[in-house]
């Protein structure tokens, strides 16, 4: 149970690769750091289907990108990037080792709310709402529906054309047991402007609205 929550969990992460068509030139540009972060993750997720020889290289990872918080803590691609990486080694580990490392990406979110809610293209609020709807409420977890739905209508109103954020919104409509609505937000996504700059994200997302919209179909 938790390794699949945590692996739902992990997908809204993902958020912080897709930036919209005509987004500002993220800081992430100017700090060789960060761009170093961001290209060995996706190697260990993508490149090596994540497979279990990868745990220690990401445990690596996620020590190098919490020493880039310590050195730049006021920087909130910084504290996104970390979010991510704590988020990725959740799924791996696993259980209640896991929450706790889900817990601390959610600091890092917040952490990242405070100085800057619309880096990378509002993807702050969108992945804050996707952990609040996926993870366990109390007492295990700290989900919530009532702030997941806060949290995806600042998103949305940040970037309502993103692909990302309709296609998450669209997944806890479904779950709110909305599908109607659901399919408007999934076209919604399947008509969002290509992230040419993350063309490997993009073709995952696209594929997973898809097949959601065939679920809520049947065709």
């Amino acid at each position: 149970m938790y390794k699949q929550t945590l692996k739902i969990v992990l997908m809204s992460l993902l958020l912080v690769m897709a930036q919209s068509a005509g987004a500002a030139v993220s800081s992430s540009a100017q700090m060789p750091e960060v761009r170093e972060i961001e290209t060995e993750w996706a190697r260990l997720y993508y490149m090596d289907e994540f497979l279990n020889k990868n745990y220690r290289e990401l445990q690596d990872l996620a020590a190098r990108a919490n020493q880039l918080v310590q050195d730049h803590p006021q920087n909130a691609e910084v504290l996104v990037w970390d979010a991510v990486v704590l988020s990725t080694l959740a799924e791996k580990k696993g259980g209640l080792g896991a929450l706790s490392l889900v817990k601390q990406a959610r600091l890092r979110l917040e952490q990242a709310e405070a100085i800057d809610p619309e880096t990378l293209g509002g993807s702050v609020y969108a992945s804050l709402g996707t952990l609040y709807s996926k993870v366990p409420g109390w007492p295990i977890g700290f989900g919530d529906d009532a702030i997941a739905e806060q949290y995806f209508n600042k998103a949305l109103a940040l970037n309502p054309d993103g692909l990302d954020i309709n296609y998450f919104y669209a997944e806890y409509l479904v779950d709110q047991g909305k599908d109607e609505l659901a399919l408007d937000y999934l076209e919604r996504a399947l008509n969002a402007p290509p992230m040419t700059d993350r063309p490997m994200a993009d073709r995952g997302r696209r594929q997973q609205a898809l097949r959601l919209r065939a679920d809520l179909t049947g065709s």
